[in-house]
């Protein structure tokens, strides 16, 4: 049994500072290796509070956040999202509601959810959702899940999925988790699907195809009609990958160009802060045929009030524990509630505007592989650059940080050779946007002019550019005490 009370050791200088909650080693003797039983960390530093306090509180002014300035990460939406909506998730009722209560007694919660799953419906014309999957990547699998169940309903699970070069990288994993085999279709001049050559590829065998829309050169889908009737003539099914919908919600539904399947992040479009890996929310929405095999438990009306429904027969199951980050469920809920119909539309609209207004005072002055209009983000490469002077995507990104910039995504997607992928986000001012484009253009003068700063970069960020070869072949994966303290 682990001791309550810390214990305090400061007669002597020479001991640390305090010693950790120790163990009562009979008990746990039998249940942890001797090696992992301790009362301190050998060689830990004594520190009095001030020190760890400014030690934090440095630590927390060298990083960089979306509250400082723009991030222009591509295909990764991280947008600023009102802080009102912390508090919203923070208030008693929510955080504090119990995953075990029994469901008369959080009526609040399940209400929530429910009108978000309502709302979501509206907003992709689909018929029913779940909020269960915890990120973008499992709903993806959820929504293969699904897939699966529907069509081995029918007798027929089918052993392809279509995939387009211009996907999201995680879509292949989620089909082969599903025991599908990935079939890639190529992109065509304009970074688009040729509905030509997918209908050479769609047979009785292919499941679904899952397409990214707006794709990950941020250029929408415009065939996306013909597309679904292709695969819907073979009887596979459409799954829509969500993550770009920041450039669609309240202009056009995933449902009305007929997808089947659908995943949304919370977590990008939604108001969730995006970054350090979580929480994350990924929602899938279906078409009423796919309804049956829905993760359990359902939340569902009984008379007045709502309750859960475990008796789903034909359900995948449970995929998380409980109902997924609820806390990011009622931000979502805050979020599309405090925009209405009209700020959920504005969302696509200036997401589109912006993106487009860095594209057109950038091109020409760095590569712009397609030239189909952009959606929420541009794709830019460094072949220009590249050629005159041997500065590559990484000389770029690098350098960005001494203008004060978080750098954009690189080398992605992997049909843009050395890509500078960048999505401002509708939250971005004129004036923020004016900066940036001001920023990449002194970059390209410097790489015409003095290439040497720019693969020396970054200049004045408190970590100088690392050996990542090195970092990736040989990681520290623990704590060290300092050689030279």
């Amino acid at each position: 049994m682990i001791r309550e009370s810390l214990i305090f050791e400061i007669s002597d200088p020479g001991k640390p500072a305090f010693a950790l909650p120790a163990l009562d080693v009979p008990e746990a003797e039998g249940l942890l290796d001797g090696l992992a039983v301790r009362s301190d960390i050998p060689g830990f530093p004594q520190v009095s509070e001030v020190e760890v306090v400014r030690h934090f509180t440095r630590l927390s002014q060298q990083n960089y956040c979306v509250d400082l300035g723009l991030y222009p990460l591509g295909s990764c939406t991280m947008k600023h999202n009102p802080k009102v909506n912390e508090k919203v998730a923070g208030l008693a009722g929510f955080a504090q509601a119990h995953p075990c209560a029994p469901p008369e007694t959080v009526q609040g919660c399940l209400e929530v959810i429910k009108s978000l799953e309502d709302a979501l419906c509206e907003i992709t014309g689909l018929q029913a959702f779940t909020v269960q999957p915890s990120a973008g990547a499992q709903g993806e699998l959820v929504g293969m899940m699904l897939i699966h169940a529907f069509l081995k309903s029918r007798g027929n699970p089918r052993k392809i999925v279509l995939i387009p070069d211009s996907a999201h990288g995680t879509n292949p994993s989620s089909a082969h988790l599903c025991g599908y085999k990935v079939q890639e279709v190529k992109s065509d001049p304009t970074g688009r699907i040729d509905p030509d050559e997918l209908e050479k590829a769609v047979t009785e065998d292919v499941a679904a195809l899952m397409v990214t829309n707006p794709n990950t050169l941020g250029v929408f889908e415009s065939d996306i009609a013909d597309i679904a009737r292709i695969v819907h003539a073979k009887g596979g099914l459409l799954y829509m990958d969500g993550a770009n919908m920041n450039a669609l919600t309240g202009i056009v539904r995933p449902g009305d160009m007929g997808v089947d399947v659908l995943h949304i992040n919370l977590h990008k479009t939604f108001s969730t802060p995006h970054g350090g890996g979580g929480p994350g929310s990924g929602p899938v929405g279906i078409v009423k045929a796919l309804e049956p095999f829905l993760p359990t438990p359902v939340v569902v009306r009984r008379g007045e009030a709502l309750d859960l429904d475990f008796e789903r027969p034909r359900s995948i199951g449970r995929v998380r524990a409980f109902f997924g980050n609820f806390l990011v469920a009622v931000k979502a809920l805050a979020y599309i509630r405090t925009l209405g119909p009209w700020g959920v539309r504005e969302i696509a609209e200036i997401s589109v505007l912006n993106a487009n207004y860095i594209r057109k005072s950038l091109e020409g002055i760095y590569d712009l592989k397609y030239d189909a209009p952009s959606m929420h983000e541009c794709v830019f490469s460094d072949k220009l650059q590249k050629e005159a002077t041997g500065v590559t995507n990484l000389d770029i990104a690098k350098r960005l940080i001494d203008h004060g910039y978080h750098p954009p995504t690189m080398s992605f997607p992997l049909i843009v050779q050395g890509a500078l992928m960048i999505e401002p986000t509708e939250t971005e001012s004129k004036r923020d946007l004016d900066g940036f484009i001001e920023a990449m253009k002194a970059i390209d003068r410097e790489a015409r002019e003095s290439p040497e700063i720019l693969k020396a970069a970054p200049h004045h960020s408190y970590v100088r550019r690392l050996d990542e070869t090195a970092a990736a072949r040989n990681p520290v994966v623990r704590w060290e005490k300092p050689k030279n303290p």
